[in-house]
């Protein structure tokens, strides 16, 4: 398991939600596990942390341009 931070590069509004630059999160996950599946760690994070719905900005896999991710540990 590796912990991954991901920052917002720039912010991003769509279907009445916004997602700002500079929000983080903090993911526990397999490398392989952060890129698979529409990265439901991901997902769960920002729904917890802020109330963001990513499938309303288009789903992670639309949106990966927007974040730095940096491998913690």
């Amino acid at each position: 398991m590796s912990l991954f931070l991901i920052t917002v590069k720039s912010r991003l509004a769509a279907n009445l939600t916004v997602m700002e630059k500079g929000m983080t999160v903090e993911v526990s996950c397999r490398d392989s596990e952060l890129y698979a599946n529409g990265c439901p760690h991901v997902k769960e994070a920002f729904m917890r942390k802020y109330g963001i719905d990513l499938l309303k900005l288009g789903g992670p896999n639309a949106i990966w341009n927007y974040f730095d991710i940096k491998k913690i540990s």
